[in-house]
């Protein structure tokens, strides 16, 4: 498997943040006068930047983010720690960072010797999807480029095994975990644990909230979910006109993926006015190629007129694609489909005529994540939050990306 560009972690060496008493505006200034080695730790794993994660950036700009105006911290940001914004032009392959500046010495976290020392990898899910799949792949990579011994678990999508995984790998003797959460909560235990044994903790793909920011884990990388649902709310609109009867598959229950991207799906059809687009029809098909197939069969018996369907990700668009051949009706010009992860069956699925659009959900977090765990114990620090940037795929990008291994 190819796993293409990486966002680079970008490590500031001091930031003076200015706070207006009484409003809700922030202002913070950085410097990025690093250390050459914290600077070459901080560019590990930078991609080159393609046509199409520029237009992934213009597209997302132009979507909206979660925040509101006047420069207001997003409420998600917020929940993971963020405070405030860091100003200046993000590297390539970032959307956007928040500070404060996490050092791992701040509690009581020493420095690890890569050559020598133990890290340990936490996936949350069953690696049965191409995102799962990639995930892990890109940590098991960077590691052995790396020269690091990596421990890895798999949780199944169990969150008390997740907290097991991480506490019995710093048993093992791991100096840091780099994390897939299985959600933004549920891992207090591990989080404690691996504080009180001082063990740098790193999440990835979805942040941890509810912490305080640098207190409880180190730097988290992740995208922003909200404004996935956004863009997709935006695909949508194009592919359709602004009218359509939609029904949505919906992520698992209880996982902030699923609220986020169903959250930002309706405030963007919301705030663009687009009520010609009516939703008849929402149900839960776990991420799954198999329930996105059978749910979107019980939407068919129930909603035989749908025009169009908002997967929350590739597998179960995909899922919904087979069901609607069987009856016939695959196929843009019959009903529409966007989903969210950015897989090469999905792509393929624009192409074919299948998809309008798919927006992106980067997993290839390895050269990344040990980039900023690499600044956060061994030198000037790095962001609470790293927002970065995932490409955006419809008939005009989606065989250039099937085409440089893009799509996962």
């Amino acid at each position: 498997m190819k796993i293409r560009r990486t966002a680079a972690t970008v490590t500031v060496a001091s930031m003076t943040l200015l706070f207006s008493c009484g409003s809700s505006k922030t202002t913070s200034t950085a410097s990025t006068s690093a250390n050459p080695a914290t600077t070459a730790a901080g560019t590990a794993g930078t991609a080159a930047g393609t046509a199409t994660t520029t237009s992934a950036a213009t597209a997302a700009t132009s979507a909206g983010t979660a925040a509101a105006a006047g420069g207001d911290i997003p409420s998600a940001i917020k929940a993971a720690g963020g405070t405030s914004k860091i100003a200046g032009a993000p590297a390539a392959g970032i959307e956007a960072q928040y500070g404060p500046i996490c050092k791992g010495a701040d509690l009581g976290i020493g420095k690890i010797d890569f050559t020598k020392d133990t890290i340990g990898w936490a996936q949350s899910e069953k690696e049965a999807n191409p995102f799962r799949i990639a995930s892990t792949k890109s940590q098991v990579d960077e590691a052995k480029k790396r020269n690091i011994k990596l421990l890895t678990t798999n949780a199944q999508s169990d969150a008390q095994q997740e907290n097991t995984d991480i506490k019995g790998m710093i048993d093992k003797g791991a100096k840091a975990i780099i994390f897939s959460p299985i959600n933004s909560t549920g891992l207090g235990d591990a989080i404690a644990y691996a504080k009180s044994k001082h063990v740098a903790m790193i999440p990835v793909d979805r942040n941890i909230t509810g912490v305080k920011g640098c207190a409880d884990v180190g730097p988290q990388l992740g995208s922003d979910f909200v404004l996935q649902g956004r863009r997709a709310a935006d695909a949508m609109i194009k592919a359709t006109g602004g009218t359509a009867k939609l029904a949505i598959l919906l992520g698992a229950s209880g996982v902030n993926v699923t609220d986020d991207r169903t959250a930002g799906f309706k405030a963007e059809l919301k705030d663009k006015n687009a009520s010609g687009i009516q939703i008849v029809f929402e149900q839960t098909a776990d991420f799954t190629r198999e329930k996105g197939k059978s749910v979107t069969e019980t939407l068919l018996q129930a909603h035989p007129d749908v025009t169009a369907i908002y997967a929350e990700n590739d597998e179960m668009g995909l899922g919904a694609l087979a069901a609607l051949d069987d009856k016939g009706m695959s196929g843009i010009a019959k009903v529409h489909i966007v989903s969210i992860d950015g897989t090469k069956g999905a792509v393929q699925a624009i192409v074919d005529g299948n998809f309008d659009a798919v927006i992106e959900s980067n997993p290839a977090y390895g050269p990344t994540a040990f980039a900023a765990l690499d600044a956060y114990v061994n030198g000037d620090g790095a962001p609470a939050v790293t927002i970065t940037t995932d490409n955006q795929y419809d008939k005009s990008n989606a065989q250039q990306a099937l085409d440089s291994g893009t799509a996962y």
